[in-house]
């Protein structure tokens, strides 16, 4: 076992997700900090723990073992600060994504302004609206009373009232909320958290109006305005609500968060922070990193510093799959589907999968299926995320081309279904048939979710952060050209020419509508691409317009994928197949 020598301000940070637990190590290496090792284990929220603690001491063994560092003394608690090179750690963070997620009860004036609003909040953390009231609910006092009881929310976000508007409005909002809590529950369980987010000039009686029924935190406006959202200091009170609820209801994490010192966050909130900070760098294009995980998927999104968020616990591969596919798995993904497969095959396992969200998929059906399943929960992510731009228009820059995103650089993928496999092609064809980029990006892989964690990693030690993130830790996966053409099926349109900078060898090819094809670039080799659109097919600088780029080496080379935005699959099952064969040979299987 090698020991590895690192100085000062290291940094333990665990991610504990909905089905896997990581406790990842960095350190300063030669003065740069640096991340050094990843320890794994399973996430142990549910039976037989029903302890996170038990998954989190597994990771922490592991990383201890490759790293040659002890991290848990003899007390079994984390040895903080570091007492030497080989013993201790200076600081923790902790990123959480495991549990159930949080029910949340919207009150606000009207849905498709504060009501919308109050739903992109809720989506930053690992939570979920179970019900909405408005002004224009036609339920009687004693329905929306019964409701309360009813669904038993962990947490009652009240929203409305642009900054000096509606205040009776707002008021009869809440007498529901007011006489449900006077009601003592026979269980003996707390009330609900109660959220204020509304106009500011009733805070006071908000405070005046729940007295000691509920705890409440009270955060600014989200809606100052009719016409504009401000989320950024509503998404740090939300995050604190969320790690209060993790708290209370997940087993061991109060005594994970007493190691990090409080500095826990949801993983969503770190993974959007990060994915805003990438966005300032290039104003011309915007920053996107996608999860997929058993429990949820999070997209993020941001352009120039405005964050498009959203954690949809609706559409992870686990137990939500279920629901995802509304009642007949079979019918809902049979349009994704690659392989031509039994409908009570598709069917059996969604199901499995929904009843044991660990298992891993093994036969070359089973990992068909995952992917399938994927491709459908990015794509739903992505029809929600198009959504908001819709509603924010001033937020993100137009698109290319009706319901495509507009371009973003880079794309980061994370979670199982692209980092548990070696089929580094397939992994990219996934992402490539569910995002659908349109432009010139870079793909990245985060096979540990390096992201997330440095997110709240900032928190701390934002150097670490930086530095980090410079390191070339991440996996370039390929650079994708992803041309807008309005030509027929089979016409040429792109020419490209791709130079290798130090031999001086050349590459060059037609690219036909509805292929995909590949220019082998190994990682380190640097080479000129030209680009040289046909019929005014558009790479992201406007119809016919050519270009040349200096670019680097990846896993995949150069991508050009021409099969057309938005991308439909072919109808017959057989040529569906046969397609989607060639495509993954062409990107190495």
């Amino acid at each position: 076992m090698a020991v590895i020598e690192t100085s000062s301000d290291s940094l333990l940070a665990l991610d504990i997700g909905a089905t896997s637990t990581r406790a990842l190590f960095f350190d300063l290496v030669d003065g740069q900090y640096r991340f050094v090792a990843a320890g794994q284990a399973r996430t142990t929220a549910g039976a037989p723990f029903y302890n996170v603690m038990e998954g989190a001491r597994m990771a922490i063994d592991n990383l201890q073992e490759l790293i040659g560092r002890r991290l848990i003394g003899r007390d079994e608690a984390l040895i903080l600060p570091a007492v030497s090179a080989t013993e201790g750690v200076d600081n923790m963070v902790l990123v959480l994504s495991a549990g159930k997620a949080m029910r949340v009860l919207v009150l606000g004036l009207l849905e498709d302004v504060s009501v919308a609003s109050a739903r992109r909040l809720v989506e930053s953390a690992y939570a979920r609206v179970v019900d909405a009231f408005t002004l224009s609910d036609r339920r009687s006092l004693e329905n929306r009373l019964d409701a309360i009881l009813r669904l038993r929310p962990d947490l009652v976000m009240v929203v409305g009232g642009t900054e000096g508007g509606a205040r009776l409005s707002v008021r009869r909002l809440l007498d529901p909320l007011r006489l449900a809590l006077s009601l003592t529950p026979q269980d003996g369980a707390a009330p609900p958290q109660v959220f204020y987010a509304g106009n500011s000039a009733l805070r006071e009686e908000i405070e005046t109006i729940l007295g000691d029924a509920a705890p409440l935190t009270l955060a600014p406006n989200v809606r100052p305005a009719l016409e504009s959202e401000d989320f950024a200091a509503a998404h740090l009170a939300f995050a604190r609500v969320f790690r209060e609820h993790a708290i209370r209801t997940v087993g061991g994490v109060e005594e994970l968060d007493a190691w990090a010192g409080g500095n826990t966050m949801p993983a969503a909130t770190a993974q959007g922070r990060m994915v805003r900070f990438l966005s300032l760098g290039d104003t011309s294009k915007g920053a996107l990193s996608l999860d997929v995980g058993a429990g949820s998927v999070t997209l993020a999104a941001a352009f120039g510093g405005h964050l498009f968020l959203g954690t949809h616990t609706d559409l992870g591969l686990g137990i939500p799959v279920a629901g995802l596919t509304r009642g007949d798995p079979y019918a809902t993904l049979q349009p994704w589907l690659t392989a031509n497969l039994p409908a009570k095959t598709v069917r059996e396992y969604v199901f499995n999968r929904a009843l044991h969200p660990m298992m891993i998929p093994v036969s070359e059906d089973e990992v068909s299926l995952e992917h399938t399943i994927a491709r459908y929960a990015i794509h739903q992510s992505v029809q929600r995320l198009l959504r908001d731009m819709r509603e924010r228009p001033g937020d993100a820059p137009p698109s290319m081309h009706p319901g495509v995103l507009p371009e973003v650089e880079p794309i980061i993928l994370t979670g199982g279904v692209f980092s548990n496999t070696t089929k580094l092609g397939r992994t990219l064809l996934t992402a490539l048939d569910g995002l659908q980029p349109a432009g010139i990006t870079a793909v990245l892989l985060d096979r540990y979710n390096l992201v997330t964690v440095l997110g709240a990693a900032a928190s701390v030690n934002p150097p670490l952060t930086i530095q980090t993130m410079d390191s070339s830790m991440l996996v370039r996966l390929a650079l994708v050209v992803a041309p807008i053409s309005q030509a027929r099926l089979g016409a040429p349109v792109l020419r490209v020419r791709l130079t290798d900078r130090d031999s001086g060898e050349e590459i060059t090819r037609q690219v036909k509508q509805g292929s995909l094809e590949v220019l082998p670039l190994a990682p380190g080799r640097r080479a000129v691409l030209r680009l040289q659109p046909l019929y005014r097919t558009n790479i992201g600088l406007g119809p016919g317009r050519k270009a040349a780029y200096e670019v680097t080496g990846s896993a995949l080379g150069v991508v050009i994928d021409a099969r057309g935005r938005p991308l439909r699959f072919h109808k017959d099952m057989g040529r569906r197949e046969e397609l989607y064969r060639k495509w993954l040979w062409s990107l190495g299987g």
